[in-house]
């Protein structure tokens, strides 16, 4: 016989996820109906809370991500109660979630924010790493200090900070793309970075503002019972800080570029053997190719035929929706990438059920200057926005649609810059009906704008241009720059006076 449930406990706004976009929705519930118990359900023993947000310009804006424990969070905000456990089924008809502890939690609004998870290569390979929360950035730091040389395989933000970081270990990195960072950077952006990455010595690092990971006051047993298959929420920008990202030799970085090439297939060290396999050392001089006489524990092919040794693989091939919790008996919209459809109140196709951050698909007819990218900005705009949608719906109110949707605006740093990416910043979706301005400082700035029908649809900023508000309002108001030809990007005229 089964054992007796215990009782629903019913709240009326759940939200599910301790990321950016959960913590986030939560906060907002909690702040807008003070009276009402909001629950926070996580699979982790910590959340992921910002702070020090600063709002650098109308839509541009920078925060730390600090993880917590979640009693922190229940302080902050006494109304909301923190269950933690992963949630074993959503039973959407009865408007009732069901969590791995075997309890029933009834909701009249449910916001899902459970994030993403790594798209690992291979699954199921001991020497194979996905980097996506703060446990698998700690095991990759273990792993690192016992590597003489590790292989990264992607082309993404992780990938781009992790061969800046990492000292003291030969990296080969293999990216599908001509030209590194092609989800940020064009390749005039990608050898401006390039060169940064090839000079042999480390400058002096900025001052990081931002995330600080500490696990300290982590619960023993909260640990032990994460499961691999729990995904933790996503890291936040600077995840690598305080980490040691050292291998065990004494150079500070060697990195090698496959570029053009995808991993054919990965061999254990035994089957190497046996199949008498040959693999190539790291290449110093391009021209000459020699056979590695060292035994790896693991080897890659790439589709380009070339094989390495290595001591473990970092897969960083990007992120899945991390819907799979929530549709068994749900008939979800879910959009071509696999996230949970939403329309522009961050509702799914299911009644009083949201959904906000990596885990939705934006299927509302968008701005033409900004574009859905799973990032941490868009986690909190998401959560928070999702929040007044339900806040508003349940009293009945309209709202209108979140400003920070109108133009696509992102500040992060790559290998030491400043880099500021507005609008189509790459082109998206313009065809061939543009034109770009670029202006390249080697070593100091890098600006590219995107005109077309001379109106500023983008723009990427790398290093310290001063020149984001100006361009966003460009963007913004769509104002005609016909006139101005080059002189957009003269070094000698203050086009922020132009402007004003």
């Amino acid at each position: 016989m089964e054992a007796a449930r215990p009782p629903p406990t019913a709240g009326k706004f759940v939200v599910v996820g301790g990321g950016i976009a959960g913590v986030t929705c939560a906060e907002q519930l909690a702040t807008h109906f003070p009276s009402e118990d909001i629950l926070l359900v996580t699979a982790s023993p910590v959340i992921k809370a910002v702070t020090n947000f600063k709002q650098i310009s109308k839509i541009l804006e920078e925060f730390d991500v600090e993880e917590q424990s979640s009693t922190m969070l229940e302080k902050r905000f006494p109304n909301i109660k923190v269950i933690e456990s992963g949630v074993k089924q959503l039973k959407s008809e009865e408007h009732c979630i069901v969590t791995e502890d075997g309890n029933q939690h009834v909701y009249k609004k449910l916001c899902l924010c459970a994030g993403a998870k790594p798209k690992l290569i291979c699954e199921g390979n001991p020497y194979v790493l996905g980097i996506r929360d703060t446990d698998s950035a700690q095991e990759f730091q273990k792993q690192l200090t016992k590597a003489k040389r590790i292989m990264i395989i992607g082309n993404g933000g992780i990938a781009l900070e992790l061969v800046y970081e990492i000292e003291g270990c030969e990296v080969i990195w293999a990216i599908k793309d001509k030209a590194i960072g092609n989800t940020f950077f064009d390749a005039g952006a990608a050898e401006f970075l390039t060169s940064k990455l090839i000079a042999e010595k480390p400058e002096a690092k900025i001052a990081q503002k931002r995330t600080r990971y500490t696990t300290e006051g982590r619960k023993k047993e909260a640990r032990s019972k994460s499961k691999a298959d729990n995904v933790g929420s996503a890291l936040g920008p600077d995840w690598h800080e305080g980490l040691n990202l050292k291998g065990t030799k004494e150079f500070s970085r060697k990195i090698h570029l496959e570029t053009m090439c995808e991993v054919k297939k990965i061999y254990l060290q035994d089957e190497f053997r046996i199949l008498k396999k040959k693999s190539f050392t790291f290449p110093r001089d391009p021209k000459s190719v020699t056979t590695d006489t060292e035994m790896w524990p693991v080897y890659v092919e790439l589709t380009n035929e070339k094989i390495y040794g290595c001591d473990f693989i970092v897969s960083a091939t990007g992120v899945t929706p991390n819907v799979e919790p929530f549709l068994h008996g749900n008939s979800f919209d879910l959009g071509e990438d696999g996230g949970l459809k939403v329309d522009d109140h961050m509702h799914t196709s299911l009644p009083d059920v949201y959904a906000a951050g990596d885990i939705c698909t934006t299927s509302w007819q968008l701005s033409p200057v900004w574009q859905q990218m799973r990032l941490w900005t868009q986690a909190r705009q998401m959560g928070w926005y999702a929040a007044k949608c339900m806040a508003a719906a349940s009293l009945g109110d309209s709202i209108d649609m979140d400003f920070s949707f109108e133009l696509f605006a992102h500040v992060t740093k790559f290998f030491n810059y400043k880099v500021v990416l507005l609008g189509k910043y790459n082109a998206q979706g313009l065809g061939s009906d543009h034109e770009l301005m670029l202006r390249c400082t080697k070593g100091q700035e890098y600006i590219k704008v995107v005109l077309q029908n001379g109106r500023m649809m983008g723009a990427v900023l790398i290093g310290e241009t001063d020149l984001e508000e100006t361009f966003e309002n460009l963007i913004l108001n769509q104002m005609n720059l016909s006139s101005y030809g080059e002189d957009l990007l003269d070094p000698n005229i203050d086009i922020e006076d132009y402007f004003d």
